[in-house]
């Protein structure tokens, strides 16, 4: 079995989300951490997880609000960009993120042949990747969202903390979503969760894991 630095660390919110992932995954090739959902446990959780054993690359997984058209329900995504969406300030002209008001950062750049990789072997669409502490649950939101957003394709959230803990070490991440709901007025007739762990189980099984951990 290849030691932990030949492993995914895989980073997930719930247990049903972990069992998808372990159900797919090939034996020995991922390590897999619930962190409990939001950004703050991702990130807590991921730090703990990487200081006690080292692996080349992270990956915040789960399920996901997808942005339709791009997204539909039971589709993959990946993110080319890891962004923390309400992490600012509410002004006078509008929202302003933390970068705007010189503070810190609110983007992660996975790299971008590994999003190429996953985006090929899996037929996932790729574009950035929303976290959120406060779900989408109006359509007024998700069209404020895709306006400061072009091109995002989901919303979860947990990855930007994975990834900003994961930074803070050095180590690569990647966000990987499968999509149960549209993103938009809450509907919850309309969730497909069960869809969504389906197609984690499967993203997991079609992972490129030679060429992610070279």
């Amino acid at each position: 079995m290849p030691s932990s630095r030949g492993r995914l660390l895989v980073v997930v919110a719930v247990d049903a989300e972990a069992e998808a992932v372990l159900r797919g995954a090939p034996a020995g090739r991922v390590t897999v951490v619930t962190a409990g959902v939001g950004p703050a446990a991702a990130a807590a959780t991921t730090a703990f997880a990487l200081a006690a054993e080292p692996h080349p690359l992270v990956v915040s997984a789960g399920i996901a609000g997808g942005f339709a058209p791009a997204a539909p329900i039971g589709a993959t995504v990946v993110a080319d960009r890891i962004v923390a969406a309400d992490l600012g300030a509410q002004t006078p002209d509008g929202f302003q993120d933390v970068a705007a008001l010189g503070f810190g950062t609110v983007a992660h750049i996975p790299p971008p042949t590994a999003v190429a990789r996953v985006a090929q072997a899996l037929g996932a669409a790729a574009g950035p990747v929303l976290t959120v502490s406060t779900v989408t649950g109006s359509a007024e939101r998700a069209a404020e969202l895709t306006r400061r957003h072009p091109g995002a394709v989901a919303e979860a959230m947990e990855g930007f903390g994975v990834a900003e803990a994961a930074a803070r070490r050095g180590v690569p991440a990647l966000e990987l979503r499968t999509v149960s709901n549209a993103v938009g007025p809450r509907d919850r007739a309309a969730w497909r969760i069960g869809e969504a762990l389906g197609a984690l189980e499967r993203a997991f099984a079609r992972l490129p894991y030679d060429s992610l951990l070279t």
